[in-house]
């Protein structure tokens, strides 16, 4: 019985690349109850191992989070099997604005502590009781109300290529980071002002709109499947785009365009540019903005560092991989020291 994934990315890269099967990107979420996490999580890995499927998915007491990519053809038999788990019934799905054969390599499927890290331990805070929901043009209504603040849930890397008009971005590298901060922030508003927010696929501003009603504020909203679904609401219905930039997203893509709009600059010349890449030397890993002339200049590197080492024979640049601390640029994620036009 196989429960792990036990070919590597290239091996995966390699059989995407000679296979003929168009593959979808989704992603869904969802908080409930789970007994026994560990179970759920074998029983979904034969299930969607099966159908081909290949993700990050992640599962604890608190519910599910996943992000995925599969065969279009298997996609009714996975919203079938979807069907069977009752928490998991007629699950909202979102589908990605741009689909690549290789947004995921591996069908990765871990039990975590929380599905959302949020640093909270409070016992009486339940995370299922939540805000309002809301779709593409009551988010569109509501913004333009003037009672309203708007926060973006996500992260600064995140925000930096792409967010709402209007919207607060917190300068905050985690999630648990940013409820505090915006608590403060706002306390004075909770009686009075209508609270709306928004992330990637809604999973971050749904637990959060929870907190929020936990900490007393009383007209708390959220968009519904967040920016992916927005887009595609957007696009479907053909309403007014108030999203400027790029969706930064969590696989290979890196990101979906949602408007023409750059909004961001090279982290290393400062020209207009929105494309995030991660530094070529496995040592560093550092994610950042870096334009098509940096990008050549440099060999795909953060700094000079970088490329000397990436120009070493391999068995030198194991080396440097050695060590935790050799890699822990990799948490910077655009605020190295070697990056001049960092956030």
């Amino acid at each position: 019985m196989q429960l792990y994934n036990k070919l590597s990315a290239q091996d995966t890269a390699d059989i995407l690349d000679q296979s003929t099967k168009d593959r979808l990107t989704l992603s869904f979420y969802k908080y409930a109850h789970v007994k026994n996490p560990k179970l759920f999580r074998d029983h979904l890995f034969l299930s969607w191992d099966s159908l081909e499927v290949l993700g990050r998915i992640y599962v604890a007491y608190e519910g599910i989070n996943a992000q995925l990519s599969l065969p279009s053809e298997n996609f009714s038999s996975f919203k079938d099997h979807l069907n069977t788990i009752s928490f998991l019934k007629d699950v909202r799905i979102n589908v990605a604005v741009e689909h690549n054969k290789k947004s995921f390599l591996k069908l990765t499927i871990k039990v975590r502590k929380k599905i959302v890290a949020d640093g909270l331990d409070d016992k009486s805070f339940d995370v299922t009781k939540k805000g309002i929901h809301l779709d593409a043009q009551k988010f569109n209504d509501l913004l333009d109300d003037d009672d309203t603040i708007c926060i973006d849930m996500r992260n600064h890397y995140e925000s930096e290529i792409g967010h709402f008009r209007g919207a607060i971005t917190p300068d905050v590298d985690t999630f648990r980071d940013s409820l505090p901060l915006i608590e403060k922030n706002i306390s004075e508003y909770k009686e009075n002002k209508k609270l709306l927010m928004y992330c990637t696929g809604g999973i971050r501003c749904e637990k959060a709109s929870a907190y929020f009603k936990h900490k007393g504020f009383k007209k708390v909203y959220q968009l519904e499947g967040g920016i992916i679904e927005y887009a595609r609401q957007v696009k479907d219905k053909n309403l007014e785009n108030k999203f400027i930039g790029k969706n930064f997203v969590f696989d290979e893509r890196k990101s979906e365009r949602i408007s023409n709009d750059i909004i961001a600059y090279c982290h290393q010349c400062g020209a207009p540019c929105d494309s995030h890449i991660n530094c070529a030397n496995e040592a560093c890993h550092l994610l950042f903005i870096q334009c098509d002339s940096c990008r050549s200049k440099m060999d795909n590197c953060c700094s000079k560092k970088c490329k000397e080492v990436t120009n070493l024979p391999y068995e030198q640049r194991k080396i440097f991989r050695k060590g935790k601390h050799n890699s822990n640029k990799i948490f910077k994620k655009g605020r190295s020291d070697a990056l001049r036009f960092k956030l």
